[in-house]
């Protein structure tokens, strides 16, 4: 069987190390890199850097490329739209890709109630304007959001995240009226049982609200179903129908941050559908776009509807290219079964992940759903302590030899998996066999 992976010079190669003595040289140090390589060319779930080594993608650009890197077809549709025209800004000048896009998003989204689509760049600015459009709808100021949560780096996304010494060192004062209430992380738990860890959350989260704040003043709670950079640690589902059912009780509405978890990556267009419930607002982006900057804002009409006119949008938002990119992305997902492979993806990755825990005490944790996997690595399988040195060694051992990989945690000790769903068979297995690789040389090195 032919492998995918060609190392042809040690990584980094020479033309990558004078690029890095140039990004040395221009960027600021608080841009991070997971490999220390330039891209040259991509496709698929491998990218080639500029020595010409080739990787196996089990990053796709952070849950980016659900359809693989330059898919011919979304590609096309890219083109095309480029001769036609690249932006009029759908403010002054409107086109009918903003509007398909917006219907296709509604049209997915779980909910038999009429809906709206706002569309954005980024992530970031869907979170932002969600929250605005709660607080305008509601007529509250707070916002909930939980212990290991990650919503972004602007203000007010950088203040509902939780990861202070990354993202949050130096840069306050953050954002009024945002809560943090606690987070079932059922493995990191002092609880015997799921089920402690949930009520313990939900015990916590509503002493938050009815004691701190007042349901009356929370505009909004916001949650990750599977939280992703602290590690994709997943959302009890009876954490999650509690919540759902407490905030609509109390006139809260629940924002469900899919940026990552959407299009095919859990085995569902939304992780959602996992848990039978109907949050008011979605905030999506990532693999919408297969890789162009594109996001959105997606829920009830009568909430959508509450900002007055010139309230939302953006000089870019819905650009017209990444529009057409998004509309041809959704129709590959959904006449390929993506969401069908997210979930055998998925199975036979953690398949693998628990062997790997089987072999290797080094691997404490297995946990995801659908192909949103990771394996939390320890020191010690009863303190839990984290095994930062270890992961950042397999990481460096991984990409030099031919696999890109993305950390997460506290402390970076999380391995997650988030592979193209177009990655075939054959990489797959390649990729992973260099991880066990990797694990096995670590976990003998005393």
């Amino acid at each position: 069987m032919a492998k995918t992976v060609s190392i042809v010079t040690p990584v980094p190669g020479p033309k990558s190390r004078e690029l890095l003595v140039r990004r040395e040289a221009i960027v600021p140090r608080g841009v991070g890199n997971v490999a220390p390589i330039f891209a040259a060319r991509a496709h698929g779930a491998t990218i080639t850097d500029v020595d010409g080594n080739t990787f196996i993608d089990f990053a796709g650009g952070i849950g980016v490329v659900n359809v693989g890197h330059t898919h011919p077809e979304v590609n096309d549709a890219i083109h095309a739209q480029v001769d036609k025209f690249l932006h009029t800004c759908f403010h002054v000048t409107m086109y009918e890709g903003y509007v398909r896009l917006a219907e296709e998003l509604a049209r997915l989204t779980p909910g038999d109630f009429r809906k709206k689509t706002l569309l954005v760049n980024s992530g970031a600015e869907a979170v932002e304007n969600a929250v605005k459009i709660a607080r305008r709808f509601t007529g509250r100021p707070a916002v909930v959001t939980f212990e290991n949560a990650f919503h972004g780096r602007t203000l007010l996304t950088m203040s509902l995240t939780a990861k202070a010494s990354t993202y949050k060192h130096g840069f306050g004062p953050f954002a009024p009226e945002i809560y943090r209430a606690p987070f079932p992380n059922t493995y990191q738990s002092p609880f015997a049982s799921e089920a402690e860890a949930v009520e313990w959350a939900f015990t916590g989260f509503r002493r938050l609200v009815e004691t701190e704040i007042g349901q009356d003043k929370v505009a909004a709670v916001i949650l990750e179903p599977v939280q992703g950079e602290s590690g994709f640690l997943v959302t009890p589902p009876a954490f999650m129908k509690q919540l759902v059912a407490y905030c609509n009780k109390n006139g809260i509405l629940f924002i469900a941050d899919e940026i990552q978890t959407a299009f095919g990556r859990t085995g569902k267009w939304f992780a959602v559908e996992h848990y039978g419930v109907t949050p008011d607002l979605f905030t999506i982006a990532k693999s919408m776009g297969a890789g162009l900057p594109i996001a959105a804002v997606v829920g009830r009409a009568e909430v959508m509807d509450a900002p007055q006119v010139g309230g939302l949008g953006g000089t870019y938002g819905g650009n017209p290219v990444a529009c057409a990119g998004a509309l041809k992305t959704i129709e590959v997902m959904a006449r390929d079964g993506y969401n069908e492979k997210g979930a055998a993806i998925g199975k036979k990755v953690h398949a693998r992940f628990r062997d790997f825990q089987k072999k290797y005490a080094l691997v404490g944790d297995v946990r995801g759903l659908g192909a949103m996997v990771a394996m939390e690595l320890v020191i010690d399988r009863r303190t839990k302590e984290a095994a930062a040195e270890k992961a950042a060694a397999i990481f460096k051992r991984c990409y030099s030899n031919g696999l890109i990989l993305m950390k997460a945690g506290e402390h970076n000790q999380v391995i997650r998996f988030l592979a193209p769903l177009n990655i075939t068979p054959e990489q797959l297995d390649e990729g992973l066999d260099i991880l066990e690789s990797a694990l096995a040389a670590e976990s003998a090195r005393a």
